[in-house]
């Protein structure tokens, strides 16, 4: 039995001093309460770890390489998916599973403790599925495995190259299945999946991606696990489904289909106010990816609707062209404050910024992920953050002034010193136990990948 003993702690009830958890050797919650005896640890901020819920893991190999200006005057998201393409291209499954532990190490250390891994990276280069069809959705579990971080898999149906069921070219072939051929895949996927805590999903990549038919039989096969689908996150996009389906993504989404709190509508960043406050009452999860969002130019959610009507949100970071749980949740609330020219967008008269951001996240990564985590309480997971508050930045801070130091501070990433995933102590005075051993097989993968895109 693992005991820590915090002098400060945020739990399901509020914020807590002296606080001692009592870890069971399933990894879940037993106890919380008064400290009563010794303890295997000692904190002084003890918080429940968020799951990371929308990252495409191998693009972080890419990260830096798509800055510059190209040949085309109007650089954008659609010619930053062309150079995407480029570099899949060379991709093997050793490297698949180099770069997704590297991910997984870094989301650990950053204070994620479990990811909803939205994997669509399928095939062989040209397209061919491996002998083994989920080979690459079983490199992303063994990169799970060997990093102690929980797991989402959901595998990623993606069929055509946009509304109008044209084919899938070049890196995209990489992608695709049939609707037989996915459900097949994603069934080979699920025998992988061995750890205790790990979860299956299914996620329909997008509306361009995926026909009618073919996202109603998806559906209909996937009777439990999270739902996650890419929604309304380009203005092409909006047009494209607009013009094939007459309605806008979200509008056609929330007319054909009972969203609900199984759902994770990925981005969302371009929806009207009535479609923000139509999400929000569905009681599914807005993914959000404010990093990514602003890497690609993707927009701004509006996120001071969505949070007035009472809509649950939570934190991913797609791209991984940064992993910091904690640059993601300031990113959001900035981006509120330029549109609007506000300040505490977000904060309420009872929380904080700081206190509404990480607790939003908190709870809509764990509903997101399909997991039974997302607060200090008895029975959850034992997904924690342990963080050293005597630094220059937090020596004085309590409570709710706690998070919002660690998050517009930049308290946050040097203040981590242990993460415990479903009990696995994961993180331990800041470093990941196989650090080492990772990031010299990572780098000897980008030793091996073309940088010139």
């Amino acid at each position: 039995m693992q005991v820590i003993h915090a002098k400060q702690a945020l739990t399901a009830t509020g914020w807590q001093r002296d606080l001692q958890v009592e870890i069971d050797p399933s990894g879940r919650i037993a106890t919380l309460g008064a400290q009563t005896g010794t303890a295997t640890h000692h904190v002084d901020l003890l918080l429940p770890a968020p799951v990371n819920l929308h990252s495409h893991a191998f693009q972080r190999a890419m990260a830096g390489l798509t800055e510059a200006r190209g040949p085309d005057p109007r650089d954008s998201f659609w010619t930053w998916r062309k150079l995407m393409y480029q570099f899949l291209d060379q991709l093997t499954p050793e490297h698949v599973e180099a770069i997704t532990a590297m991910v997984f190490l870094e989301m650990l250390e950053a204070g994620y403790a479990g990811v909803a891994e939205f994997h669509y990276l399928h095939h062989a280069a040209d397209g061919v599925p491996y002998a083994n069809l989920a080979e690459l959705s079983q490199r992303i579990v063994a990169a799970a495995d060997s990093t102690g971080i929980g797991l989402t898999l959901l595998p990623v149906h993606y069929q055509y190259g946009g509304c109008d069921l044209r084919p899938l070219q070049g890196g995209q072939r990489r992608f695709g299945n049939d609707v037989e051929q996915f459900l097949r895949l994603r069934e080979q996927a699920a025998k992988a999946l061995t750890a205790a805590d790990a979860t299956l999903g299914v996620a329909p990549h997008s509306l361009r991606a995926v026909d009618p038919a073919g996202l109603k039989t998806v559906l209909a096969e996937a009777k439990t696990g999270p739902i996650h689908m890419h929604l309304a996150e380009q203005v092409a996009e909006v047009e494209e489904v607009s013009a094939h389906l007459n309605a806008r993504p979200t509008e056609w989404l929330l007319n054909n289909h009972a969203v609900d709190a199984r759902w994770c509508l990925i981005h969302c960043t371009q929806m009207t106010t009535e479609e923000t406050i139509a999400l929000a009452k569905t009681q599914a999860v807005a993914g959000l990816c404010p990093l990514t969002e602003s890497n690609l130019g993707d927009g701004i959610f509006n996120g001071t609707d969505y949070l007035n009507a009472q809509g649950r949100f939570g934190m991913g970071s797609d791209s991984n062209v940064q992993i910091s749980l904690f640059e993601e949740l300031k990113t959001l609330e900035y981006s509120q404050r330029l549109r609007d020219r506000s300040r505490a967008a977000l904060a309420t008269q009872e929380r904080s910024t700081g206190r509404v951001l990480f607790e939003g996240a908190v709870q809509g990564g764990a509903q997101a992920g399909g997991r039974n985590s997302g607060a200090l309480r008895v029975g959850a997971w034992a997904d924690l953050i342990a963080l050293d508050t005597d630094t220059q930045y937090l020596c004085n801070r309590q409570g709710d002034q706690l998070l919002d130091s660690l998050i517009f501070a930049g308290a946050g990433p040097s203040s981590i010193r242990d993460v415990w995933s479903a009990g696995r102590h994961v993180v331990k005075q800041g470093r990941h136990p196989r650090r080492d051993d990772i990031i010299c097989r990572f780098k000897r993968t980008l030793n091996q990948l073309e940088t010139t895109l």
